[in-house]
């Protein structure tokens, strides 16, 4: 959730560009940050927005408009902030020009219509502000209005009050300064710092180390006692006593009987195996499975095996399973190129042993990144077809639960509605609503 140091330091750039344009710093936020960031970004935007006091007036009008800019492209509904802010637009104590800002950006409220606003600088917009051309409709009327396009809630955070805020400003502050520069930073392992004269250099180290966690209680229990060692129990070798050690005979073994499974991975990794030799492959490792720990396979030629012989790649990831190095090989299977075989494999995995979640959605997301950036129109189209079918299989089998990436994958059935497996995607989506 939290960002990156240099995240957060495009981030400090767009929010104190108080005298650009505001359309053009939307921009430059879609074009710095891809949709897959987009989320991350604009939360840590909202747990700023949340405190009244963390952002100044032309810093707020930037993220607001961040925050509903970046959706823009969707449906209403769509958007993860709709929420935030219309609740924000219906604030009574909120300053009227925040207010008649998110109004014009909630398309209510404005005398002119459209986005031409936007073509202010935040610094423009506050300095020309007349509250007289704006109207600010009651709180139930501007809910009323959008309980339509979504399911309204108020919103509340669910972590305010399960933690300490670990930002909280200066008591010998008077309200009438700056409270911007004056707060202290307790973030979790650092020391408690006053921030004056410091604001740009605390607010980016904000976006690096804010979370939604805050700073949580910590449940300090005692160590339990060491109980007495029973006859038969396995103790530490200490090297004050002394022990009889056994041997394991088993390590010298021949391990000869595994050569011929080396010699076929090995040709594997070069080219499809005729069917005798694959086989031969998935026979000798259904006989004896320890031989996958000796057939030479590492995480850095598993993209090799999964294009040559994806069967083979299955039979392999599966066997490996329980072995303590199998996250290598989910992570080296996540980041290779997206092809037919890849997701074939994938899609086997699936349906053969129980895969992590976090594994199944990075992969989702680099499949739809991949569609997204490939320039060629016809390896798209076919791409975003495999990737439509592969994602219905995962649905009806039950083996993603789609509420986890709804929004993700409804924009890319948008995006490319034009291809019919796109469009039976959406349709599918739809009747799990």
């Amino acid at each position: 959730m939290a960002l990156s140091f240099e995240e957060s330091n495009v981030v400090h750039s767009l929010l104190t560009s108080e005298q650009r344009p505001m359309d053009e710093i939307v921009s430059e936020f879609t074009s710095k940050f891809g949709r897959a960031r987009f989320f991350s970004v604009c939360n840590s935007l909202l747990l700023l927005l949340e405190d009244n006091k963390m952002l100044k007036s032309t810093e707020r009008l930037i993220a607001f408009a961040i925050l509903h800019q970046a959706y823009s492209s969707q449906p209403t509904s769509m958007n993860p902030f709709i929420s935030y802010i219309v609740n924000a637009a219906c604030d009574d104590e909120a300053e009227k020009c925040e207010r008649a800002f998110l109004l014009q950006l909630l398309g209510s409220g404005s005398s002119t219509g459209g986005k031409e606003f936007l073509k202010h600088s935040a610094a423009n917009y506050i300095k020309i502000f007349d509250s007289s051309a704006h109207a600010f409709p009651q709180r139930e009327e501007l809910q009323q209005q959008y309980c339509d396009k979504v399911h309204f809630e108020p919103y509340n955070s669910l972590f305010k009050n399960a933690t300490v805020k670990n930002i909280v400003p200066d008591p010998d502050v008077p309200r009438n300064c700056d409270a911007n520069s004056q707060e202290f930073d307790l973030q979790p392992g650092a020391k408690p710092k006053l921030g004056s004269g410091d604001r740009e250099e605390n607010l980016t180290g904000l976006l690096v180390h804010l979370s939604l966690e805050g700073i949580g209680p910590q449940w300090i229990r005692p160590h339990p006692p060491v109980l007495p060692i029973q006859d038969g129990e396995l103790v530490w070798l200490n090297p004050d006593n002394n022990h009889e050690l056994l041997w394991d005979h088993g390590m010298c073994a021949d391990t000869s009987k595994g050569a011929a499974v080396r010699d076929l991975i090995t040709k594997a990794l070069k080219g499809p195996l005729a069917p005798a030799q694959q086989e031969q492959v998935l026979v000798e490792l259904t006989n004896d499975p320890k031989l996958v720990y000796h057939c030479g396979l590492t995480p850095r030629k598993l993209p090799e095996l999964v294009e040559n012989n994806p069967l083979i790649a299955v039979e392999v990831l599966t066997k490996l399973i329980n072995s303590p190095e199998i996250a290598d090989y989910f992570m080296v299977l996540v980041n290779m190129d997206m092809s037919l075989h890849s997701m074939e494999v994938v899609n086997r995995l699936t349906t053969a042993v129980e895969l992590p979640k976090d594994f199944v959605r990075m992969y989702i997301t680099n499949c739809i990144s991949s569609c997204e950036n490939i320039k060629d129109k016809y390896m798209q189209n076919r791409l975003v077809r495999l990737v439509c079918v592969f994602l219905q299989s995962l649905i009806r089998n039950r083996i993603i639960d789609v509420k986890d990436l709804f929004i993700e994958v409804q924009a890319f059935c948008i995006e490319f509605s034009r291809i019919r497996e796109a469009a039976g995607l959406f349709r599918l989506l739809k009747t799990l609503e």
